[in-house]
């Protein structure tokens, strides 16, 4: 009864402002804005970035899709009516949309697992203290940061008829030539774009390597693990949040594959082997003036590579991670 009688204000007292209803307030406003508002604020130009350049585009494309849209003057009043799914009927009954989504996923068997092989035995090697080691690691960056179109002429000289490679290989060199190869020219673009994106790959292994400890490797070795064992048991569980990046930007980089076969197969060609879904959006929307079919076939693309990220966080433990 006391604890109640202390508990209960006094007849006639008012309570103090800013009590209950301000506590309430206050916790409502820090809920908003976080512990540190300062960090809203910091982030705010690159969150109007993203919502211009990325969430915009992306929303204006589904609109696209579901409606008979082409360019006009600006200005101009037309009419846009809706369609719904006539645009992607048109799409996947279209065999060079489907052959362009095949040539992707030719392009991301052969790319992605090289790159996540390659870029992380190549890191763990420039990890330890071997000679020339910031040599090799600015060598392998470098293609990375070079523009496509200055490379793109080494590998055409590398990759044609008469190029260093048929020399080598002689007799047992395709004909015709990779590039103007139905059947290589896609993995030769493959190829090509693991070695120039693989500096930095290796970038963000290095840097995961750094947070796996010695002494697991010490006590690796103290079991009688060798270097290879040590590789399989040690480094690799250590980097797996690295690796479900690396996976994921590598679908990513794949999936929005343009400049390397525009540039090296002269658009896609031979007939079309080497056509990707967003060098196709380019031709269907900007060539041919149908920006509702390219956007058709730009909303099917980004909902195939969600499904395919989703499979790879599952498959490599992302969520363990």
């Amino acid at each position: 009864m006391s604890i109640l009688t202390k508990a209960r204000p006094a007849a006639g007292v008012t309570p103090p402002a800013g009590g209950r209803g301000g506590h309430q307030k206050g916790d409502r406003r820090r809920r908003a804005l976080g512990k540190n508002p300062i960090g809203l604020l910091l982030s705010a130009p690159y969150l109007i970035f993203v919502l211009a350049v990325f969430a915009w585009p992306l929303v204006f494309a589904v609109w696209m899709s579901f409606h008979e849209y082409f360019f006009a003057a600006p200005g101009a009043q037309i009419d846009r009516p809706f369609v719904g799914l006539d645009n992607f009927r048109e799409v996947l009954g279209d065999p060079d949309v489907i052959r362009s989504f095949g040539n992707v996923g030719i392009f991301l068997i052969i790319n992605v697992p090289l790159t996540v092989v390659l870029s992380l035995v190549l890191a763990s090697a420039l990890n330890k203290a071997v000679r020339f080691r910031t040599f090799l690691r600015v060598g392998y960056f470098v293609p990375y940061i070079t523009a496509s179109v200055a490379v793109v002429g080494v590998w055409l000289f590398l990759f044609s008829g008469s190029g260093l490679v048929n020399q080598i290989l002689g007799p047992l060199a395709p004909e015709p030539s990779w590039l103007i190869n139905s059947q290589w020219a896609m993995p030769t673009i493959a190829l090509f774009v693991t070695w120039k994106q693989l500096g930095f790959f290796i970038l963000l292994y290095l840097a995961a390597l750094q947070n796996v400890s010695q002494e697991l490797y010490e006590a690796a070795a103290t079991d009688g693990a060798g270097k290879v064992r040590s590789f399989f048991s040690v480094t690799i569980p250590g980097v797996r949040p690295a690796t479900v990046l690396v996976l994921l930007l590598s679908t990513v980089t794949g999936a929005n594959l343009f400049t390397e076969p525009y540039l090296l197969t002269g658009g896609g060609g031979p007939n079309g082997a080497s056509t990707s879904p967003v060098l196709l959006m380019y031709q269907r929307g900007i060539e041919q003036g149908s920006p509702d079919v390219a956007a058709a076939i730009g909303v099917l693309l980004v909902i195939g590579v969600l499904i395919i990220a989703f499979i790879q966080r599952k498959v490599a433990g992302g969520d363990e991670s």
